[in-house]
C-alpha cells in the first residue's frame, strides 16, 4: 500500500479528480466516514487508520481487558432450569397444585395457562461445589467443575418465542438487522489469526437456531465481522479444496489479480464490503492451509478426546467443543456453538436426558481443558439459553412453555468470579426475587470484560449511534473477579 495520509486507507485523489468534488466520496474517505468516526471515538486515530487498511487488525481495547477470547456454548431452545439448576423445594411440594392466583395476576403471556398445575422438577438434586448449590444428576460432570463457574439464576429477558428471544440474547434486539455479540466482539477487538476467520459458529443438535445466520450476523457493520458457520466433519468450509489441476501458485496469482482490480475500485468508491472482498479471498487463500489442520480432531490426544467424549468424523457437540479450544488456541476471537433443542413441550425426560448426554461432558471438559492449558483466565466461556420454561406444566404432564421471567446461565474464565452463585428466583421459581440480570445488562458486563465501556462501542448507522445495549444495561459488577 502507497503512502496515505488519509485514515480510511485509499490512495490520495489529486486536484480536479472528480473524487475530491463528491460528497459521497469526502464522507467515505476523509476519516469522517460514518465506521471511521465510530472506531475513531472508540480506539483512537492510529488505531482507526489501522482498522480501516485491515478490518480484522488486532486492536487494544480502551480499557483494562480480562478476556481477550470467547466461547460461547448457545442451548437453542431454552433449557429447563428447574430440571438442572434451580432447584425448588417448594414447587415439588406443590406438584399437581394449581398456581396462587396472585402470582399470575396482571401477568399476560401466550404461552401462560392459569389453569395449569404445577409441575415439580423430575429430577434430583444434590449440593455441589464450595457454595453448595443445589446441581441436577442429569448434570454430573459440570458439577464436578461448579467451583471454577460463575451462576447466574436471576437471568430475565424481554421476548417468548425463540427467533426474538434468539436475536435477544445474541444481538440485544428482537428485530434483524442487528450485529450480533460476536460481530461487536471482533469489530471493537480484531482478531488475533491471520490465517483464520474471526469468527467462527458450529451448529449441532436436531436443527438449527430459529433465528438462523442472524445469530452470527453483522447486522449494519461491515459484513467481515460476520460469524462463518463451519462444519465438524470434512472441509469446514464447502468448497476449499482446490479442484484438480489448480496449483497453490496459480491460485496465488488469480487472487492477486482479482484484489488488484478490488483495490482499485475500493480506491475510487470507498464502499467497505469491497474491502470486505478482498479479506475474504486473502482469507480463503490462505483458509486452504490452515483450517484443514485446525478441525483436524485426529491430530488431539486420546486422552483429551475422551475427556470430552469426542469422536473424529462424528459430528456432534462433544467434537465442536474440541474444536472451539483449538481455534482459540489458534488465535481466533469468537467461537459460538450452537446445540437446538431443548424445547421440551413435552417429552422433557426423554429430550432433557438426551440433550445433558449430548453436552454436559463437553461442556464440562471444555472448562478443564482451559484451564489446564492456562488459558481459562483469558478466555471468556458462556452456556446459556434464549428463555427458560415455566414452574406449570404444559399440557399433559410431561412438558413445559416458554419462560422469559427467568432463568439460568453460567460463565467460566475471562474475569469472571469463579464459585459464585449471584441472584435466585422466589419458591416457585416464576419471578426474579433478588439481583435481576437482564440481558441488556449481561452484555453490558461482557464487553467490560472485553476492555470495553459498553455505551461508548457504537457505530454510526442511519444518523444515529447504536450500540450493543441500545439505550440499556449496566455492568453487574459482583459477576466480575
Amino acid at each position: 500500500m502507497s503512502d496515505n495520509p488519509y485514515p480510511c486507507g485509499t490512495n490520495y485523489a489529486p486536484p480536479g479528480d472528480p473524487r475530491t468534488r463528491s460528497r459521497r466520496w469526502f464522507l467515505q474517505e476523509c476519516g469522517v466516514g460514518l465506521g471511521a468516526i465510530a472506531l475513531g471515538s472508540l480506539l483512537g486515530k492510529e488505531a482507526a487508520a489501522a482498522s480501516a487498511a485491515d478490518p480484522l487488525a488486532a486492536r487494544t481495547p480502551p480499557l483494562p481487558a480480562r478476556a481477550k477470547n470467547v466461547i460461547l456454548l448457545f442451548m437453542g431452545g431454552g433449557p429447563s432450569q428447574f430440571e438442572m439448576w434451580d432447584y425448588k423445594p417448594t414447587l415439588a411440594r406443590l406438584d399437581g397444585t394449581l398456581p396462587p392466583a396472585e402470582l399470575l395476576e396482571g401477568y399476560r403471556s401466550a404461552f401462560i395457562n392459569p389453569s395449569s398445575k404445577l409441575l415439580g422438577p423430575r429430577y434430583k438434586f444434590s449440593p455441589a461445589g464450595g457454595a453448595g448449590l443445589h446441581v441436577s444428576e442429569l448434570l454430573p460432570h459440570t458439577a464436578k467443575v461448579l467451583d471454577d463457574l460463575c451462576v447466574v439464576r436471576s437471568a430475565t429477558t424481554d421476548a417468548f418465542n425463540h427467533a426474538p428471544a434468539q436475536l435477544f440474547m445474541q444481538t440485544g434486539s428482537q428485530q434483524f438487522g442487528r450485529p450480533s455479540f460476536g460481530a461487536w466482539s471482533v469489530y471493537g477487538l480484531g482478531s488475533e489469526s491471520q490465517d483464520l476467520p474471526a469468527f467462527v459458529v458450529f451448529n449441532s443438535g436436531k436443527k438449527g437456531p430459529s433465528a438462523g445466520a442472524a445469530n452470527w450476523g453483522s447486522g449494519f457493520l461491515p459484513t467481515v465481522y460476520s460469524g462463518v458457520e463451519f462444519r465438524s466433519v470434512g472441509d469446514p468450509v464447502l468448497y476449499l479444496s482446490s479442484p484438480d489441476g489448480l496449483t497453490r501458485d496459480l491460485e496465488r496469482r488469480t487472487v492477486d489479480a482479482v484484489n488488484a482490480v478490488n483495490r482499485q475500485n475500493l480506491d475510487a468508491v470507498g464502499d467497505p464490503e469491497i474491502a470486505t472482498r478482498i479479506n475474504s479471498y486473502e482469507m480463503a487463500y490462505r483458509m486452504q492451509a490452515s483450517a484443514p489442520e485446525a478441525v483436524d480432531l485426529a491430530a488431539e490426544p486420546q486422552h483429551v478426546l475422551d475427556a470430552y467424549g469426542a469422536k473424529p468424523g462424528e459430528p456432534s457437540f462433544a467434537n465442536n467443543c474440541v474444536l472451539a479450544r483449538r481455534l482459540v488456541e489458534r488465535g481466533v476471537r469468537f467461537v459460538q456453538l450452537f446445540h437446538e433443542s431443548w424445547d421440551q413441550h413435552g417429552n422433557l425426560k426423554r429430550d432433557l436426558e438426551q440433550n445433558c448426554l449430548d453436552t454436559d461432558r463437553a461442556s464440562a471438559a471444555l472448562v478443564t481443558d482451559l484451564k489446564q492449558r492456562g488459558m481459562l483466565e483469558d478466555t471468556l466461556v458462556i452456556w446459556c439459553g434464549e428463555f427458560g420454561r415455566t414452574p406449570m406444566v404444559e399440557g399433559g404432564d410431561d412438558g413445559r412453555d416458554h419462560h422469559p421471567n427467568a432463568f439460568t446461565m453460567w460463565m467460566a474464565g475471562g474475569g469472571t468470579k469463579p464459585g459464585l452463585v449471584y441472584g435466585e428466583t422466589d419458591e416457585l421459581g416464576f419471578n426474579v426475587a433478588d439481583k435481576p440480570v437482564h440481558v441488556h445488562d449481561l452484555h453490558a458486563t461482557l464487553l467490560r470484560l472485553l476492555g470495553f465501556d459498553h455505551e461508548r462501542l457504537t457505530y454510526r448507522f442511519q444518523g444515529r449511534d447504536f450500540r450493543l445495549t441500545d439505550v440499556h444495561g449496566h455492568v453487574v459488577e459482583d459477576l466480575l473477579a
